[in-house]
């Protein structure tokens, strides 16, 4: 008879593999609407490769942020099946409220800070590594994406422009432009990859350790860590699949303001970025802000500073972006309050 645990572990994977379906269709649109409004990839197709990028970024790269966020947050021990639940659906709750105001949010920050919630209640919050790494990366990345992006707009793709016309119906005749594109698309869902997955599969890890007394050594860790991946990591390519097109066609379609070279320059920035950090510093970014950054920077080299940042629209993303992670944090420190009350932690 199949011990009763391991039916208690769907309740948590469950919640992972929901939030991964919902990474998976919104990550989608920065990955391959460029490709899709060249029409170079069959939209039946996006969501396999991109579910394959994924994943591949995943195994490959995403050992440093799993890491952070199996163990860097808050102590592995704690993340039991009821935390680990708790701290996965707030992530779902702050994205949700995201999601319904229209706002693509950062799944990093939001469970960076339902790790905290929890961490600051026990009284076991590692803040070094959020205060003096994390935290200021958040602020730093996005600048970079911003003034890289902008040099380029600026130094780079608007005197191209004025000699030759890049556009949607000039990238069929150029070969080489549609081979750049379909690399930044696979390149960005790598990168992806390296970094989002590891939301889900880190928490899971350590509780998964926990939970079945296996020994926390970092190779022990890592291994779970892979076999969650392989449970996790294919749930992108259905969110994909399942969200993916009306998502990437909407901003495929607005992208076209942009073009296909602002796409991939736009695409590599951000993707090399945030590579850089999910390798080298183990840190978990959003994708999000940094695609957001380097659009705004796009639109600052082409229409100037002023009109871009009076906008309205670019007001509601700093306030959205504040505010869900600081609901995830509430949410996760409240259900942790309420679940040791009740015993059930």
């Amino acid at each position: 008879m199949l011990d009763p645990i391991y039916g208690q572990l769907m309740v948590p994977f469950l919640i992972a593999l929901f939030l991964a379906i919902n990474m998976g269709g919104s990550g989608t649109s920065p990955a391959f609407s460029a490709a899709y409004g060249a029409n170079l990839i069959p939209k039946g197709l996006i969501p396999g490769l991109f579910g394959i990028m994924v994943f591949t970024g995943a195994i490959v790269a995403g050992k440093g942020v799993a890491l952070t966020m199996g163990k860097g947050i808050i102590d592995a021990d704690k993340l039991t099946i009821t935390l680990t639940s708790i701290i996965l659906l707030s992530v779902a709750l702050s994205l949700l409220m995201a999601n319904l105001l229209g706002i693509p949010q950062s799944t990093s920050q939001s469970t960076v800070f339902a790790l905290s919630g929890p961490a600051v209640y026990f009284g076991r919050l590692q803040t070094d590594k959020l205060f003096f790494e994390i935290i200021p990366t958040w602020f730093l990345l996005p600048v970079i994406a911003f003034f890289l992006t902008y040099a380029a707009g600026k130094y780079i793709y608007t005197p191209m422009k004025k000699r030759s016309r890049f556009d949607f119906d000039t990238i069929k005749i150029q070969p080489g432009l549609q081979v750049l594109v379909i690399i930044s698309s696979l390149y960005v869902a790598f990168a992806i990859g390296s970094n989002n997955v590891a939301n889900a599969s880190g928490p899971i890890a350590s509780m998964v350790i926990n939970e079945l007394h296996i020994s926390g050594q970092e190779k022990n860790f890592l291994f779970i860590v892979v076999l969650s991946t392989l449970v996790i990591a294919p749930a992108f390519g259905i969110g994909s699949s399942l969200f993916g097109h009306k998502v990437v066609r909407t901003t495929g379609k607005e992208i076209v303001a942009f073009g296909p070279l602002s796409a991939t320059v736009i695409a590599f920035i951000t993707a090399t970025l945030l590579l850089t950090v999910s390798v080298v510093k183990g840190i978990p970014a959003s994708l999000v802000q940094l695609n957001t950054g380097a659009i705004m920077a796009i639109g600052c080299a082409k229409l100037g500073w002023k009109e871009i940042f009076s906008r309205s629209s670019v007001k509601k993303f700093w306030i959205v972006w504040v505010t869900a992670p600081v609901l995830a944090f509430i949410l996760s420190f409240t259900m942790t309050w309420l679940a040791d009350k009740m015993g059930i932690l």
